[in-house]
């Protein structure tokens, strides 16, 4: 298992969230990172936070997503961002990301969030239509995909969880 850093960038090329993880492996359904509790991360260059819980990240494969799952105890089961295609080059994984957020809570409660930032973000940086229309369609797909579980949604998380502490 090597050494990742894993860095979002808003349209325009600003630092977003960014953070080391550990890269754990590959399968159909992209590449997977994980992070121990007590990993440190940084939004741009705010203040670092501790995450107390671990998690892992899916990073798929021509897909303009990824997807955080985390650990028991979080009330946040599935976390999806939508982003730009994530690219790797040497230790780092970087991607756009679009604002929209897909969340699966504990109890089941599916919601699309970040809608008003994402119209917002449209003007102030100016998206492209094709972004545009890409980050919808992978909204709603999304949408469905966490809501049935299906595909990656539907547990293959849990074997790469198990790997990390």
């Amino acid at each position: 298992m090597s050494e990742v850093r894993v860095v979002y960038r808003k349209y325009g090329g600003s630092l977003h969230w960014n953070h080391p993880g550990r890269l754990l492996g590959e399968d159909e359904h992209g590449s997977w990172v994980g992070c121990s509790a007590g990993t440190v991360g940084q939004r741009g260059h705010e203040p670092p936070v501790v995450w107390e819980m671990p998690f892992v990240m899916l990073f798929p494969r021509d897909q303009w997503w990824t997807a955080t799952f985390n650990a028991d105890g979080h009330e946040t089961a599935i976390y999806c961002d939508v982003t730009t295609v994530p690219v790797w080059q040497g230790g780092e994984v970087t991607m756009v990301d679009l604002d929209l957020d897909v969340l699966r809570f504990k109890d089941g409660r599916l919601h699309l969030d970040d809608e008003d930032e994402f119209a917002e973000h449209q003007v102030l940086y100016a998206y492209p239509d094709e972004v545009i229309s890409q980050a919808e369609r992978s909204a709603a797909w999304l949408m469905d995909a966490v809501g049935r579980a299906s595909g990656p949604f539907g547990g293959a998380h849990d074997h790469w969880l198990s790997l990390v502490s």
